[in-house]
């Protein structure tokens, strides 16, 4: 029988011999009391983005043309530092407060936020239109059609990582109700399987069939196959989305058959990621922007209801980063990262994919 229809798993490859650790393994209890997550801007940090917001645009440059050299944040550089380190080497998460965007239009708030994000890493492309620049909103698009994904939507998202090392979200208006921030440790989730059920957790070092949603590179099927779970230089790494996994087994006859096992340790990782203490909720405040290690991390969003007005309708940019000095990825992520360089990887390229920044949602 050919190997994408087979429903036995290959042998998955070496585990960690006992639980991970570390700081990346966080419950959401612990995180609700300490708080050193939330990284706040001062006066002074405040005035000096607004000043390299000002000379970017009088300088008229593109929003492709901001780098750290031509968005220069010297007072605020050591903090963003601290931050990425926390990013790559501590927690996996962290939150910048105090950004006053109401006082600037969209164009100014985006620029602000790709001149913080430039010193973070590189900007990756977040669909097949090849937009650097996202934009999280409910387009009033049918999630039934196999080319939609969930952030075009205001259904709820379950826990996942999306395919790059950092992923980044700054609030321009928060919905009329709902739309509440979750985090959770994916190495927590890890180890709490291997406690409870080491034998699904073993299941998840297994390559999953996942959905590419439409969004397919050349030479590439319309889905990829990643473990959940990756043990490898010492480092537990993850890619997870439940969602697209399912929608890969209905959509897609041809691909691996998931067995009953690896059906139960998904399940029972959607359960422990929901399980009160665990996960951590985050409230967004217009100007609070969020930056998550996809490699130790997943997120989610719960359903929202928008305000019947456009112009004050729920609204998020995102930024898809590669960062200098992130871990090294298993091969097997080549399949959804294309290149495994470090700082030049992870992204969605397709034929078509042409890169742009755009301040409308598409």
């Amino acid at each position: 029988m050919p190997d994408g229809q087979t429903s036995t798993p290959p042998m998955p490859p070496s585990m960690p011999l006992g639980p991970v650790g570390g700081p990346a393994a966080w419950t959401g209890r612990a995180m609700e009391q300490d708080r050193s997550w939330i990284i706040t801007l001062d006066d002074a940090e405040r005035a000096e983005l607004d000043a390299a917001i000002r000379a970017h645009a009088a300088s008229g440059r593109a929003m492709g043309e901001i780098t750290p050299e031509t968005f220069p944040l010297p007072r605020l550089r050591p903090k963003l530092d601290a931050m990425l380190h926390a990013l790559l080497h501590g927690r996996g998460f962290t939150l910048l407060r105090g950004f006053d965007v109401a006082r600037y239009s969209v164009a100014e708030a985006a620029s602000a936020y790709l001149g913080i994000g430039a010193h973070l890493g590189s900007f990756r492309s977040q669909n097949a239109k090849g937009h650097l620049l996202g934009h999280v909103k409910d387009l009033g698009l049918d999630i039934r059609d196999p080319k939609v994904r969930y952030y075009q939507t205001n259904r709820e998202l379950e826990f996942h990582t999306d395919s790059c090392d950092v992923v980044g979200l700054l609030c321009l208006r928060t919905a009329k109700w709902g739309g509440e921030s979750r985090l959770v440790s994916s190495v927590t989730l890890h180890d709490e399987m291997r406690r409870r059920r080491p034998d699904l957790c073993a299941a998840l070092f297994n390559p999953m069939p996942t959905d590419r949603r439409g969004e397919i590179p050349p030479g590439m099927l319309p889905w990829f196959e990643v473990p959940v779970f990756s043990w490898h230089q010492g480092m537990l790494t993850t890619i997870y989305a439940g969602q697209y996994i399912r929608s890969a087994q209905a959509n897609f006859p041809e691909c691996r058959r998931l067995t009953g096992t690896e059906v139960e340790a998904l399940a029972m990782l959607d359960s422990l990621a929901n399980e009160p203490g665990i996960n951590l909720g985050m409230e967004f405040l217009p100007g609070d922007m969020q930056f998550v290690h996809n490699h130790t991390c997943l997120h989610s969003r719960g359903d929202f209801e928008d305000w019947p007005e456009p112009e004050r309708r729920r609204h998020l940019l995102r930024l898809w980063l590669a960062p200098q000095g992130a871990r090294e990825l298993p091969p097997a992520f080549a399949q959804r990262y294309g290149s495994l360089e470090v700082g030049n990887r992870g992204g969605i390229i397709t034929q078509q994919t042409r890169l742009s920044f755009v301040l409308e949602a598409q």
